[in-house]
């Protein structure tokens, strides 16, 4: 059992495994077999172009820069934007700014296909999200990238499952937190300790 989040020492971080702790993954005996899967085509020029993306931009790139910087570098043109429909302004101006910045975009809302709920034993006027839909439309649309704009929770994991072009994230619904959701963690000792540690 692994427990990173609740470690103090961060030995890989510092190169001195030799301090890390006995359940560290840094000493699994597979690293090295993981290091070789870094060396196919594919994985190793997103390996690169995201760690050159990371030491050129820290702290003055926001994350939309750093994500056509990531898809320049990786050669990537044709865009794929999944896009929830309550984020559709958002989609139509990133559409907007990636197009201008010499990219191809394609970008399907959530609610493609128009799915009556009842599909999925649920009874509603508004047509489901359809997830599936996106990744499929997008496949074949032979993109390079997808983004991933305001998905649901569960929606973006079907988009994920389906997906067969790489995958970034340029930002989450919460739609109490403005899309914020480490509002939560932060505010997790103080104003929301009751919402997240509820008292038995």
């Amino acid at each position: 059992m692994h427990n990173c989040a609740l470690c103090s020492i961060h030995a890989c971080n510092k190169g001195e495994l030799d301090k890390a702790p006995k359940n560290c993954p840094s000493l699994d005996e597979n690293i090295e077999d993981m290091k070789e899967i870094y060396k196919e085509e594919e994985n190793y020029r997103i390996a690169k172009a995201s760690a050159l993306v990371v030491s050129k931009g820290y702290c003055e790139k926001t994350r939309l820069e750093e994500i056509m910087d990531f898809a320049n570098r990786c050669e990537y043109k044709n865009i794929g934007i999944a896009f929830c429909i309550g984020l559709a302004n958002e989609a139509k101006m990133l559409s907007k700014i990636l197009k201008y910045n010499g990219f191809t975009v394609n970008s399907i809302i959530c609610k493609n296909g128009s799915i009556s709920k009842e599909f999925i034993d649920i009874k509603s006027n508004a047509p489901m999200c359809n997830p599936i839909g996106q990744a499929e439309l997008l496949n074949k649309a032979k993109t390079d990238l997808n983004i991933l704009l305001g998905l649901c929770v569960g929606h973006d994991s079907l988009f994920i499952k389906y997906s067969e072009a790489p995958i970034t994230i340029f930002a989450v619904k919460d739609r109490v937190l403005a899309h914020n959701p480490l509002g939560a963690i932060y505010q997790a000792e103080s104003y929301y300790k009751d919402k997240l540690f509820p008292e038995n």
